[in-house]
């Protein structure tokens, strides 16, 4: 099951040119992961859960159980863009 999972996931990621991939050290990465571009640290760990966290706190969607929204990819990939730009330049993009 795993590795179906880490298939699907790794079609996904490698065309985002990431410089390196920080994970939590579960023994399939490193079939996946090249050994310099991998990364195992709690530390940084610690830094994505984090984000992760802020994200679901600000983005109802994103929480685990909910009902109350769309599960649309669309609509996620929008709320996700649209929350970033707000925390990164405090504002909202108005189109009309």
């Amino acid at each position: 099951m795993a590795q179906k999972h880490l298939n699907l996931c790794g079609r996904k990621v490698c065309c985002w040119q990431c410089y390196f991939y920080v994970t939590d050290g579960w023994k399939v990465y490193p079939s996946f992961i090249e050994p310099g571009d991998h990364i195992v640290s709690k530390t940084y760990m610690t830094r994505v859960e984090g984000e992760n966290t802020r994200l679901r706190h600000y983005l109802a969607r994103l929480h685990r159980k909910t009902l109350c929204y769309s599960k649309s990819v669309d609509m996620l990939k929008y709320s996700i863009r649209l929350l970033l730009h707000y925390l990164k330049y405090r504002e909202i993009p108005v189109f009309s």
